[in-house]
């Protein structure tokens, strides 16, 4: 007990105390927004029914940093994933983010809350915060994709009737493999989910129901403007179907979240703060007209589209036909390709660049493929984006108090029997991959010595044997595939 209660007092005087650090949270906010010009940070309080009391129990906090609410404008892609991640210290809660994708399609984090819990009450809050700062209203055509977390999906319905709202479809996966397991009914659903156009959306679907016609039924139910490609509007530029950027960004919290309020919001500010230098000097080793991701992309691309022919039909429109009775009609108008791909992520298909080499074939001054890559992929878009810094701040001493008359103080709690739980709660389905011998697990896969490179044991158990000769590095007329001999 001397022991933990030493380790305590230490992690007091380097990281603060919990409940102190509420203390002082309206002092942190005004060092912030100093340092920070067009922070915006709203905190919401438990009502009190003495209107004279010189305190007020702390309920939400939300921030949305200046620099990245301009580099998000900067980066022209309306879209959004939402997701929620819980808190691991002595006062429960969980923190809300908004994260983005950039140019080279990384995730860009936007905003984040900590809040009491997932509800509708908690996610209509932080969106109508994200919505104001944003300048978003009911007529707003963006795009978000989520979890459907408990309460999100209401809140967003009601605040922003008219936006694009995407499921991701692993936890659809995770969700239908309740009922229904097996390879066959993941890969149709993959590939409902990954057609862009509804006919093959429709073939999909109905391969499903000749497998299993109840699965087809409660799949049916699901809107598909919500989870399959073959339905989704161009607004976005992304065909993103997973909510892997805000999971991304909540792996990189996981050491902040069992910190104190500040020193939790601290490191997601500085988390942010170092991300946005170190892309910019990944940007600065960049060349070319396009994001290093897209110009991949495109290259691929590229060699699909060596193997189709596009025929002029006048009026700007092209058949393009290529291998396995593939064909379809591009109109270089209006940028848009009945296979849906180059409408859906902003850079043209195969049977897009087909129809530009043809084009310049003709002698028309179409210029190259990368010229006709929507501008939120364009190199400079993404450096513009990452051109807005966030600030450092002030340590705590140098802090200006804040004129606000009342104290914040730490919610109610009341804690739980046992030692508190720090790690993820994985599914029965999650433990199952793990078990059958998925990347996650060690199950089924041999062992490797790194003292002697023998298959069967580890470096802690071995007994002196051989080494072996790394693959590919026998001497001479040797293949160096031999199998060591235990000595």
């Amino acid at each position: 007990m001397k022991t933990f209660r030493a380790k305590s007092e230490a992690l007091n005087l380097v990281q603060g105390d919990f409940v102190t650090q509420y203390s002082l949270l309206r002092d942190y906010i005004v060092e912030l927004q100093t340092r920070n010009p067009d922070t915006t940070v709203r905190v919401d309080v438990e009502s009190e029914g003495n209107p004279h009391s010189e305190t007020r129990t702390f309920r939400r906090i939300y921030i949305c940093l200046g620099a990245l609410k301009k580099g998000f404008a900067a980066g022209k892609r309306d879209f959004l994933g939402f997701d929620g991640a819980f808190m691991k210290g002595p006062f429960p809660g969980q923190i809300l983010s908004a994260v983005g994708l950039d140019g080279n399609n990384g995730t860009y984090p936007l905003a984040y809350a900590v809040v009491e819990t997932e509800n509708i009450s908690s996610w209509t809050w932080f969106l109508s915060c994200l919505g104001e700062d944003l300048g978003l209203n009911t007529n707003s055509n963006f795009t978000f994709i989520t979890d459907r977390q408990k309460g999100i999906l209401n809140a967003i319905a009601d605040l922003f009737p008219c936006a694009e709202n995407r499921y991701c479809v692993r936890h659809i996966r995770d969700n239908m493999r309740k009922q229904w397991r097996g390879k066959p009914f993941e890969d149709l659903l993959w590939t409902c989910a990954t057609a862009t156009h509804v006919q093959q959306f429709n073939k999909g679907m109905e391969e499903l129901k000749k497998l299993n016609k109840d699965c087809y039924e409660w799949l049916k139910k699901i809107p598909p403007q919500h989870w399959s490609r073959s339905h989704f509007t161009g607004r976005a530029h992304s065909d993103v179907i997973l909510n892997n950027l805000c999971e991304t960004f909540n792996g990189k919290l996981n050491e902040g979240r069992d910190k104190p309020i500040i020193t939790c919001l601290e490191f997601i500010r500085e988390y942010l703060m170092k991300k946005i230098v170190n892309v910019e000097k990944a940007i600065g080793k960049c060349t070319g007209p396009l994001t290093p991701t897209a110009m991949q992309t495109l290259e691929n691309i590229k060699k699909q589209a060596e193997d189709y022919r596009s025929v002029f039909c006048g009026n700007g429109k092209y058949q393009v036909s290529g291998p396995w009775m593939d064909q379809c009609a591009v109109d270089v108008v209006q940028q848009t390709c009945s296979c849906r791909k180059w409408e859906l992520t902003g850079m043209p298909c195969k049977h897009a660049v087909a129809t530009i080499w043809e084009m310049r074939k003709n002698s028309k001054d179409v210029g190259i493929p990368e010229t006709w890559v929507h501008e939120v992929y364009w190199l400079k878009t993404w450096k513009q984006m990452y051109s807005f810094k966030i600030e450092p701040i002030n340590g705590r001493s140098m802090w200006e108090k804040s004129v606000c008359p009342t104290t914040l103080v730490p919610p109610k709690h009341h804690v739980t029997i046992g030692r508190p739980k720090k790690k993820r709660r994985k599914s029965a389905y999650e433990i199952d991959d793990m078990v059958k011998g998925n990347s996650a697990s060690r199950i089924l896969q041999s062992v490797t010595c790194s003292k002697c490179n023998n298959i069967g044991h580890n470096a802690r158990s071995c007994k002196g044997q051989k080494a072996n000769a790394p693959s590919g590095s026998g001497g001479p007329g040797g293949s160096g595939k031999g199998k060591g001999k235990a000595g």
